[in-house]
């Protein structure tokens, strides 16, 4: 039997975090599920334990309190079991009416979709590298590869994590970090329930499983679901004077 390894879930609250967390525990990975409701993250820890007998944490981590990520990094070094993973699951999505109206929404957007995450990372960075390499996981989105008059603030933050991470992978890189951004379309998530029904919408447990088997054997990027990469690929080429024109 190989030696246990454990996913650190930053963002285990979320419905892709929790699905994702149940992913690790049945291939009998531990687990430290990160998030801001205790009690929530403890339920979803003890039910992993009970359904797949691995071990099974709940963590505090709030992504805008920087100056706590390395206190953070040392307790989930100190919990974990064997070489750590990382999954980055956490982010806020408030529309682009709402960033507008009330500044204080796209600041506090920007503070944990980019800073927050690059934060973080960059904290984990030199347990990754001691331990001799990892797998960082990281949700991305389409709605980063290009500027979108429905949610370009949103899509802003996306775009700069995703630059983040290209430069994370490349420092990174010689040690054996392998880091995979998923350009994930929609999910039906908390973050999405307030949209119309938007197309090619994947389930948390679908978008879960299909990223955990990517972690299993890529780096780089992905569009999950796949559908993405060709739809992505057209609206990056249309010319401005149409894309423009279009209600996106």
């Amino acid at each position: 039997m190989p030696p246990r390894e454990t996913w650190l879930v930053l963002g285990g609250g979320s419905s892709i975090g929790r699905a994702f967390a149940r992913q690790a525990a049945a291939a009998g990975q531990g687990v430290l599920l990160a998030g801001r409701e205790a009690a929530e993250l403890e339920r979803s820890a003890a039910d992993l334990r009970l359904r797949h007998g691995v071990p099974a944490s709940a963590m505090l981590f709030d992504a805008l309190d920087l100056a706590g990520h390395a206190a953070f990094v040392r307790a989930a070094a100190a919990l974990a079991e064997g070489r750590l993973h990382v999954l980055l699951a956490f982010g806020t999505m408030p529309s682009q009416a709402a960033c507008e109206a009330r500044p204080e929404l796209a600041r506090a957007m920007v503070e944990t979709n980019l800073t927050g995450a690059a934060a973080v990372l960059t904290a984990l960075a030199p347990l990754l590298r001691g331990q001799g390499g990892g797998t960082v996981v990281a949700l991305g989105s389409v709605a980063g590869e290009r500027g979108r008059p429905r949610n370009h603030l949103y899509g802003a933050t996306k775009a700069a994590l995703h630059t983040f991470l290209q430069g994370y992978a490349a420092r990174h890189a010689r040690h054996r970090v392998r880091v995979l951004t998923l350009l994930a379309g929609p999910v039906d998530t908390a973050l999405t329930w307030p949209l119309p029904r938007l197309p090619f919408m994947a389930s948390p447990q679908g978008f879960a499983a299909a990223a955990w088997r990517r972690a299993q054997r890529g780096s780089g990027q992905a569009h999950l679901p796949g559908i993405w990469a060709p739809v992505m690929a057209v609206i990056r080429a249309l010319p401005n004077r149409i894309f423009n024109r279009l209600d996106l």
